[in-house]
This record gives C-alpha cells, structure tokens and sequence, in this order.
C-alpha cells in the first residue's frame, strides 16, 4: 500500500482544517451515510475519524445503546461526516473501503474498521486487517486494492472533509452537533439523553 500512502499524502497535505463555520450542522445531503427516520424532529451528526481510537471507543461502548434507543425507535437521524486524523493513511483507507463496499454496507464495514484499530496500532499492518474487513463485506482483495488507489474517491473525500471542517468549525474528533447545538469529545449516553431531550423541547 506504499503507492497508496503517498498519493494520499500529497493529496491531503493540502487539506486546510484550519475552520470558520458556525457550527451549525448544514443541510444534510442525499449522498451522506445516515441511519434514521428521515424527517425525525431531532438530527445528530457525528464528526469521527477512522483511526480515532477515541470514536472506536465511542463506537463500542456507546453507540449501540444510542442506536437502539434514539436511531431504531424513529426518534434521531444520525448522519456521519468523515474526518481525517492521523495516521491519515488509515482514517483515508478506511472510509474509502466503507464507500466502496455500498452505502448499505457503510457502517458495518466502518465497524470493522474500528475494531481493527487496536490490532493495526499494535502490528503496523494497516493491509491485512483491512482486507479482512472488506472480505467481510463480499470485496476481494484486487478490488480492495483499487478502492484504496483511487484517486478521483480520494479528492472527493478530502474535499468532503475540508468543507464540513470548514462549515462547521471541526477540529477534532469525536465532535457530535445536535440540532445545531455542539457536543465536543466523546460523550456518554447520559449526555446524549439530556441533549435530545432539549432538542426535542425545542423542536415542538
């Protein structure tokens, strides 16, 4: 993956994530990755990174409790916005893999991703994990090598990131914004809870 990483490299050393936004959330596209009631009251966007170990943990220890109790049951529409961290290579790789495998295999290869991130930080493999992961999601090994060496998929992701960072003022991950109201850093559900709760008070 060596040509990889170097093509990334130039291609996101241009990223500016130096932001200006207001934070706001910004109107939320058809080509996002979304869970949800589509026109629920209350709209919860994460900002994570796939190599984030702070959004792994969110990831694991959080997030299926906040699904099945705001996302399943019609109350949230969670949208999730790519972010780039380092090592950039994997944060790059990863979400490249989760849009190549199709928007219904999304979260269950980013997933994957996530909970490789110990075994990648640990061996320094970053390769073999993530073929594993896209192999779950029915991709071979050749057609997860030309996912990953895609450079028009890999300016479409930077240019994402650069302009949500930008529109709303992200400089780190997890940053979570609810119904325009921003939560920065991994939060608990208790904090999500009072969150919506208000947001749903405002909303009526």
């Amino acid at each position: 993956m060596r040509a990889f990483n170097r093509l990334m490299l130039v291609i996101l050393s241009g990223l500016s994530l130096a932001a200006c936004g207001q934070g706001k959330g910004g109107a939320v596209t058809d080509d996002e990755m979304t869970m949800g009631k589509a026109d629920a009251k209350v709209t919860v966007i994460e900002y994570a990174s796939a190599s984030c170990s702070h959004c792994a943990a969110f990831n694991a220890e959080v997030f299926p409790a906040f699904k099945t109790k705001y996302i399943d049951t019609g109350k949230v529409k969670y949208v999730f916005r790519e972010f780039i961290t380092p090592p950039a290579e994997l944060a790059a790789a990863g979400f490249l893999t989760a849009r190549c495998a199709g928007k219904d295999k999304y979260f269950s290869v980013l997933d994957g991703v996530f909970r490789s991130q110990e075994e990648i930080f640990r061996t320094g493999d970053m390769r073999s994990p993530l073929v594993r992961v896209a192999k779950s999601a029915g991709m071979t090994e050749e057609q997860f090598m030309a996912c990953v060496s895609d450079e028009k998929a890999l300016k479409a992701l930077a240019a994402r990131v650069e302009k949500f960072a930008k529109q709303d003022n992200i400089s780190g991950t997890p940053t979570f914004i609810i119904n325009g109201k921003k939560l920065d850093g991994e939060q608990n559900l208790t904090a999500f809870d009072t969150a919506i709760a208000a947001a749903q008070t405002s909303a009526k």
